[in-house]
């Protein structure tokens, strides 16, 4: 079995979350455990940082790993979803797993994965732990993929557990309100382990601080930290600023607890992420003249920020290259789109994608114009032919989108 028959494996024959949608998601972690144990409990062999929430998870995840990589730590990064190569989910110092480490897990475990009907996330998840045991990392940034407390990583205990802030999406999995979804993702919260809150949300802090009390952990919170310094970040777009305070307290915590992070390590670890981890599709920019810009926000929360960033932008005309699954409720957030801007509607090329015909009828109602393109990078190439020097092209709306262009 080479690579390509590997993943062509993994993707069909097990659900995955991100292309299908509900099949994937499974309701307790008893096949994690199970895993674990198979693999004789990997996830017990390193040090781990816990990080949940509704956005911002994957920026604070890489800007974690940044910085103690700076500070001389071995460290490990599993993130989902990747954008091109699978691969992009298992790192140690911004270096991919190799493709004969994913063959030959998989080529080793693939009767019980069978037997057991593993999810690809919960394969994937143990191919990650039992990778960062056997290469001895010192520390591993563990991103959960969806929610929190039935998350496949949530077997781990870490060093301190992050949830970035709470926002309505996956609400068919998570539950329909706030409280709900926080309850989710404060099971990440474990005993006597400290928990960072990255932003404080008044109507559900209580979920945070009940769950906190119960399991005796030390709650911080990131946003009412009085650290009056202002950081910069390679990691461009407003947004980022609550990312990075998350991350300062986090650095915190973990200075208390004995590890030796600077000031130094902190800055430098902050204006490198993207070279020292990988990370695309954050406010990137791919293009110059016209300049172009990607983003992979896609619920309302993600997009809020993402479209306020639009607007401290300088263009004449601004092009909007629009893609969104199927299972997206549009009526949450198109009426914060830009009525201006020139729209280039696509669907990504994934059995989730919404039909482009469909994404721009529903668009019209908001008064969203442009037209209808067969694919992302046609629609990007249109978009690249009709701009002129000055304007701005942006490409979004979904992770998937984002990933058919960087």
């Amino acid at each position: 079995m080479n690579y390509k028959n590997t993943l062509n494996w993994m993707f069909s024959q097990l659900p995955m979350f991100q292309r299908q949608g509900k099949t994937a998601f499974k309701k307790d972690l008893t096949n994690s455990i199970a895993l674990s144990k198979h693999l004789n409990y990997p996830d017990t062999k390193f040090k781990t940082i816990h990080v949940a929430g509704t956005n911002g998870k994957g920026s604070t995840s890489h800007m974690l790993a940044s910085v103690l990589q700076e500070a001389g730590y071995k460290v490990g990064l599993y993130t989902s979803p990747h954008l091109k190569d699978f691969r992009e989910r298992i790192k140690i110092n911004g270096e991919v797993i190799r493709k004969i480490d994913v063959i030959n897990f998989v080529k080793k475990n693939q009767l019980f994965f069978e037997t057991h009907s593993l999810s690809f996330f919960e394969m994937t998840v143990g191919l990650a732990f039992e990778y960062f045991a056997k290469q001895k990392v010192d520390i591993a940034i563990i991103e959960v993929g969806l929610g929190g407390r039935l998350d496949s990583t949530n077997i781990i205990t870490p060093e301190v557990s992050v949830i970035t802030n709470i926002g309505l999406d996956h609400t068919q999995f998570l539950g329909e309100t706030l409280p709900e979804i926080a309850f989710e993702k404060a099971g990440i919260i474990k005993n006597e382990i400290p928990v960072v809150i990255g932003e404080y949300q008044e109507k559900i802090f209580n979920v945070f601080n009940e769950k906190a009390k119960q399991c005796n952990a030390e709650i911080y919170i990131a946003s009412k930290n009085n650290n009056k310094e202002i950081y910069e970040s390679d990691l461009k777009g407003i947004y980022q600023q609550h990312n990075i305070k998350t991350v300062i307290q986090t650095i915190q915590v973990l200075n208390s607890k004995g590890y030796t992070i600077s000031e130094e390590h902190l800055k430098k670890g902050l204006n490198n992420v993207v070279k020292n981890t990988g990370l695309l599709g954050r406010w990137q920019q791919i293009n110059e003249n016209p300049r172009a810009i990607c983003d992979t926000g896609h619920n309302k929360e993600g997009l809020l920020y993402v479209l306020n960033q639009l607007k401290e932008e300088k263009y004449n005309t601004l092009h909007f290259v629009f893609g969104v699954v199927n299972d997206k409720d549009l009526s949450t957030i198109l009426h914060l789109f830009p009525k201006e801007a020139v729209y280039y509607f696509c669907k990504p090329d994934i059995p989730r994608g919404l039909e482009a015909n469909e994404l721009q009828q529903k668009c019209i109602q908001y008064n969203l114009i442009g037209n209808v393109y067969p694919s992302v990078n046609s629609a990007y190439s249109q978009a690249l032919l009709n701009g002129c020097k000055n304007d701005l092209i942006f490409i979004g709306g979904s992770t998937f989108v984002v990933a058919e262009v960087v």
